[in-house]
């Protein structure tokens, strides 16, 4: 059986030491989230990171660490590809004044989101099947995001096709990866600034254990040509 005791003081310190903290209630929350979400992994394939305070370091305060990369508060907020709820969910339980969509094109994890939402009584989250490159395409949703956000496993290029159409002009891009992402984003250069963004210096942060982590930071300086995004098959194949 796992033992939860060290999950809240794992969250807590982590918090502290990004210069940030949280109540009570939004830590019961969190804890609240990451028991759920253990339970349901049992029936399904939502996380290979199972044990407490594995959970707390690679899922609440690496997505926790977005909140130092820009201003969250207040923000209209899209998380592509987003699984089983990151960094999405932590960040609207730490900055509640945030909306958020929960874009992921897989049924179990999207009613799996939405029973949490429930669970977790928040409002001004939806919670979306879809494909990105379709519903990006769609009104109220091209151009219309402050912010998107992914912690999706894909190349940078790609990501920047699906996630850059949904934001407006002056919002931002932030991709997570790790440190050695350098060449991946030198040959992303291109593709960001045909999809209308411009890169903006990286935030690097360091988990508990010493592992650095960062974020990619993409400006967007005008709107995203229609062409854009491709079907999902032609991003893959010919990455931009």
């Amino acid at each position: 059986m796992s033992d939860w005791s060290r999950f809240i003081p794992q969250v807590s310190s982590g918090l502290s030491r990004m210069g940030r903290s949280a109540e009570a209630g939004q830590m019961g929350q969190i804890e609240q989230f990451a028991r759920y979400l253990a339970e349901q992994n049992r029936w399904m394939n939502l996380t290979a990171i199972t044990e407490p305070e594995q959970m707390a370091v690679f899922h609440f305060l690496d997505s926790a660490a977005l909140l130092g990369a820009t201003d969250f508060a207040g923000k209209r907020v899209v998380d592509v590809g987003t699984g089983a709820g990151f960094p999405g969910l932590p960040l609207k339980l730490l900055e509640p004044s945030l909306s958020l969509v929960l874009l992921d094109g897989q049924r179990k994890r999207v009613e799996f989101l939405r029973r949490s939402v429930q669970i977790l009584g928040l409002s001004g989250v939806l919670c979306l099947q879809a494909r990105a490159e379709e519903q990006s395409r769609l009104s109220g949703f091209r151009d219309a995001f402050d912010l998107a956000v992914s912690r999706a496993v894909a190349d940078l290029r790609v990501l920047a096709e699906l996630c850059l159409p949904f934001v407006r002009v002056g919002g931002r891009f932030l991709a997570m990866k790790s440190t050695e992402s350098q060449e991946e984003l030198e040959a992303a250069g291109r593709a960001i600034a045909l999809l209308g963004g411009r890169l903006l210096p990286p935030y690097v942060y360091t988990l508990p254990g010493g592992i650095a982590r960062t974020v990619i930071l993409v400006e967007k300086d005008s709107p995203t040509p229609e062409a854009y995004p491709r079907r999902f098959v032609k991003m893959k194949k010919a990455p931009l």
